[in-house]
């Protein structure tokens, strides 16, 4: 099965040696997005939301650059400095998605690239 890379202007280049997401049939493997933006490659200015908003904001760019949107995401991973924001990222969520919403998972995590508090990476499902 041939491997496609993805990639798009609209989310923040990897800084790292990875692709912003890898699709194989039809299954899209999307990166981990911390909430930096893409025209600058800083994080973005603001409280805990605009984090998290920021980051739905570059998944959404590369679930699109590769034919889909987040309503085709089947798993979601969120990456959480702080816990206590779970109910923010709910709430932040309904906003990007709606039922039936994807499986899920929340960590809590000691530390994550360039200081963010929030990263999410996914999987999406295209039909062909």
């Amino acid at each position: 099965m041939a491997k496609q890379i993805i990639h798009t202007d609209q989310a923040p280049e990897a800084i790292g040696p990875y692709s912003q997401a890898v699709r194989a049939g039809e299954t899209v493997y999307l990166s981990g997005q911390i909430p930096l933006d893409p025209a600058t490659m800083n994080l973005v200015d603001g409280d805990m939301a605009a984090q998290v908003r920021r980051v739905f904001d570059n998944l959404q760019a590369v679930a699109r650059a590769a034919g889909g949107e987040l309503t085709d995401i089947v798993k979601l991973n969120i990456y959480l400095i702080d816990l206590s924001h779970f109910a923010l990222v709910n709430e932040l969520m309904q906003a990007y998605f709606s039922a039936p919403y994807p499986a899920r998972v929340a960590i809590g995590v000691a530390s994550l690239p360039r200081g963010a508090q929030v990263e999410m990476d996914a999987i999406m499902v295209l039909e062909t």
